[in-house]
């Protein structure tokens, strides 16, 4: 995965789906940049992360 840093990526869990540029993965949480801001998702409620097909935010 650290492969994917600063690439735009989809992380998804249970509930959603976020986009966005991948900046950090941590041991609790993965840091995201989107357009909305600053996402902060914890590791625990991960389901998946890749890079996003298009490579775009929208």
């Amino acid at each position: 995965m650290i492969d994917l840093t600063g690439k735009i990526v989809e992380v998804g869990t249970a509930d959603i789906v976020y986009t966005g540029k991948l900046v950090e993965i941590g041991e609790s949480e993965v840091l995201l940049e989107s357009d909305s801001g600053w996402v902060s998702v914890p590791m625990a409620r991960i389901a998946y992360i890749r890079e996003k097909e298009n490579g775009e935010l929208t």
